[in-house]
Protein backbone atom coordinates (compact mmCIF):
# COMPACT_ATOMS: atom_id res chain seq x y z
CA UNK A 1 0.00 0.00 0.00
CA UNK A 2 1.24 3.36 -0.69
CA UNK A 3 1.72 5.25 2.28
CA UNK A 4 3.17 8.21 1.22
CA UNK A 5 2.20 9.47 -2.57
CA UNK A 6 4.30 12.62 -2.65
CA UNK A 7 7.39 10.58 -2.62
CA UNK A 8 6.23 7.16 -3.49
CA UNK A 9 6.53 5.42 -0.56
CA UNK A 10 5.00 2.35 0.37
CA UNK A 11 4.42 0.15 3.70
CA UNK A 12 7.46 -1.95 2.54
CA UNK A 13 9.41 0.48 2.09
CA UNK A 14 8.93 1.89 5.99
CA UNK A 15 8.80 -2.38 7.30
CA UNK A 16 12.52 -2.52 4.97
CA UNK A 17 13.72 1.02 6.73
CA UNK A 18 12.70 -0.25 10.09
CA UNK A 19 14.14 -3.43 9.59
CA UNK A 20 17.64 -1.20 8.82
CA UNK A 21 17.09 0.21 11.44
CA UNK A 22 15.37 3.01 11.77
CA UNK A 23 13.39 3.49 14.60
CA UNK A 24 11.75 7.20 14.72
CA UNK A 25 9.95 9.91 12.35
CA UNK A 26 12.23 11.81 11.87
CA UNK A 27 14.78 9.06 11.04
CA UNK A 28 11.92 8.01 8.60
CA UNK A 29 11.54 11.15 6.74
CA UNK A 30 15.51 11.87 6.25
CA UNK A 31 15.52 7.94 4.87
CA UNK A 32 12.47 8.00 2.51
CA UNK A 33 10.82 12.01 2.60
CA UNK A 34 7.87 10.44 4.55
CA UNK A 35 5.84 13.26 5.53
CA UNK A 36 8.23 16.01 4.30
CA UNK A 37 6.31 17.52 1.62
CA UNK A 38 2.42 17.49 2.33
CA UNK A 39 2.43 15.98 5.74
CA UNK A 40 -0.62 14.45 4.69
CA UNK A 41 0.50 10.83 5.59
CA UNK A 42 2.40 11.28 8.26
CA UNK A 43 -0.23 9.72 11.07
CA UNK A 44 -0.25 6.05 8.18
CA UNK A 45 3.28 6.00 8.07
CA UNK A 46 3.61 6.73 12.25
CA UNK A 47 1.54 4.28 12.37
CA UNK A 48 2.98 1.36 9.96
CA UNK A 49 6.16 2.19 11.51
CA UNK A 50 5.00 1.59 15.10
CA UNK A 51 3.59 -1.81 13.55
CA UNK A 52 6.67 -2.20 12.21
CA UNK A 53 9.07 -1.48 15.11
CA UNK A 54 6.57 -4.05 17.42
CA UNK A 55 6.68 -6.60 14.98
CA UNK A 56 10.56 -6.40 15.19
CA UNK A 57 10.72 -6.62 18.61
CA UNK A 58 8.21 -9.56 18.89
CA UNK A 59 10.56 -11.58 16.55
CA UNK A 60 13.71 -10.51 18.35
CA UNK A 61 12.46 -11.56 21.30
CA UNK A 62 11.34 -15.10 19.79
CA UNK A 63 14.65 -15.47 18.64
CA UNK A 64 16.36 -14.54 22.00
CA UNK A 65 14.16 -16.92 23.81
CA UNK A 66 14.55 -19.56 20.90
CA UNK A 67 17.94 -19.54 21.62
CA UNK A 68 18.14 -19.96 25.35
CA UNK A 69 19.23 -23.83 26.45
CA UNK A 70 16.74 -26.27 27.57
Amino acid sequence: MIVCVCNNVSDRKIRQAVADGVTTMSELRTELGVAACCGKCHSCAKQVLRDALEESAQTQSVMFFGALPA
